[in-house]
């Protein structure tokens, strides 16, 4: 069973949209440090993609620091966040694409900052109810 769902969206590519899924449920706790991950069978499987774009989507998780593969035991939620110093590197991206977003649509930094603070409160209030530290 994979503990998170896919809302396909056009112009995404699948395996961008599946990695960020699999995020969420990290970050939110869904899965927690030393949880098993999907195979990349299983993955595929749930999510109904091709098993190569499985396979992409857990090697960039685990590139990002996201997942341990562990030989004779299979892929799990890596025990360590991304150290400090990488996290604006993983970040950059995202937030270039975010704050590009939110000036096409016309919206303030303040609102931007808003709607950022109260999904990060949504994710943290998940954490919670799942009894996270």
């Amino acid at each position: 069973m994979v503990p998170f769902r896919l809302v396909p969206l056009s112009g995404v590519p699948i395996a961008e949209q599946v990695a960020f899924a699999a995020k969420k449920a990290i970050f939110s706790r869904k899965l927690r440090p030393g949880d098993a991950f999907p195979s990349v069978r299983a993955l595929a499987r749930a999510m109904k993609i091709h098993a190569n774009t499985a396979q992409k989507v857990i090697a960039q998780l685990a590139a990002e620091g996201l997942l341990e593969v562990l030989p004779g035991i299979g892929t799990v939620v890596a025990r360590q966040a991304a150290p400090r110093s990488g996290r604006a590197r993983l970040l950059a991206r995202e937030v270039e694409q975010l704050a590009v977003q939110a000036m096409q649509i016309g919206a303030s930094l303040e609102e931007l900052q808003s709607a950022i603070n109260e999904c990060w409160r949504g994710l943290a209030g998940a954490r919670s109810d799942r009894g996270a530290v």
